[in-house]
């Protein structure tokens, strides 16, 4: 069993490498037409070199699994807004997805919670299609859909779990083929369970990103390790590894917030389980140290007897 590591968006050991600068809608109606488009297209610039860093940061630690910012370009879906970001950087969109393929780099977006199909509002849906294609969009301009996702969580419940789902099925339709064979959905610590989130996906054709720490805080009907096979099942048809989401708690009393570091006792249950089956998986490392908790928990894990560290970003276990 292999398990490949990746982190999200910001390599905390670089220096000065955010690739999520940003501009407020107020600050940009404050600005000239000419100074508004000068921003736009030098803030996008810093994320893109800063992202460039950033994948080229990992490849020198074999690190092959990767999230991108959402927020690389600023102000991408304000409606009164509305830029062209892709044509002005063409060839900074292809040098990313050339060395991201290169290197057989395996890398991924996560909208942020407003990104969901189960809301009663029209205009949410409307929204959450439109922010979905922006990803898409960065993705077609980067050349890497194969190999790259768009992960969402289900959606709030709104007091209706059952009406919420109908919903979900009926809204999800509004979003273009194409974009939806390159999304995911993920099981989250207040709502949707496991159980309840796999359903949706199995029915729906789509993969499930199974998250750890959220299992364990919104627990389901069944026991997270009776569910793995259903859920590996759901990635058969991708040609790539099943992802799974680990962090774990910052505390007893704030269980669902993420330490800074991963706890190697809080996930022993998942790997036990993982070796069990024998499954290849891409672990996403969502603790708040980012590449310092990746870094910290592939070395925590190879200490296993009979797990070896084969990489930067793999180990193995025999």
């Amino acid at each position: 069993m292999n398990i490949r590591m990746g982190y999200v968006s910001t390599a905390l050991s670089l220096w000065e490498t955010s690739p999520s600068r940003t501009m407020t809608f107020k600050r940009y109606g404050q600005l000239t037409k000419e100074d508004r488009v000068r921003r736009l297209l030098e803030i996008t610039k810093t994320n893109l070199d800063n992202t460039r860093r950033i994948l080229y940061y990992n490849t020198a630690h074999e690190i092959q699994l990767y999230r991108l910012s959402s927020s690389i370009v600023p102000l991408a879906t304000h409606p009164e807004v509305n830029w062209d970001f892709i044509t002005p950087f063409k060839s900074e969109w292809k040098e990313l997805g050339d060395w991201i393929n290169n290197h057989q780099m395996r890398v991924s977006f996560h909208p942020n919670q407003f990104t969901l199909f189960t809301s009663s509002k029209p205009s949410i849906t409307e929204n959450s299609v439109k922010d979905m294609n922006y990803h898409y969009q960065m993705l077609e301009a980067m050349g890497v859909l194969s190999n790259a996702r768009i992960n969402i969580h289900v959606g709030g419940a709104y007091g209706d779990k059952d009406a919420a789902t109908k919903r979900f099925y009926e809204n999800i339709i509004s979003l273009p083929k194409l974009i939806k064979q390159q999304m995911t959905l993920e099981n989250d610590d207040k709502t949707y369970t496991t159980n309840e989130t796999l359903a949706i996906c199995q029915k729906e054709g789509i993969p499930l990103v199974f998250d750890y720490h959220h299992d364990q805080a919104n627990l389901g009907k069944q026991l997270f390790h009776e569910l793995l096979p259903a859920i590996f099942a759901t990635w058969e048809q991708t040609g790539i590894p099943p992802k799974i989401h680990i962090s774990s708690p910052k505390s007893e009393k704030a269980f669902r917030s993420h330490s800074d570091y991963v706890d190697l006792a809080f996930i022993t249950p998942l790997l036990l389980a993982l070796k069990e089956i024998n499954q290849d998986v891409d672990f996403m490392i969502e603790a708040k140290a980012k590449d310092l908790a990746m870094l910290k928990l592939i070395e925590d894990i190879s200490k296993i007897r009979g797990v070896k560290r084969i990489s930067g970003g793999m180990v193995a276990w025999k």
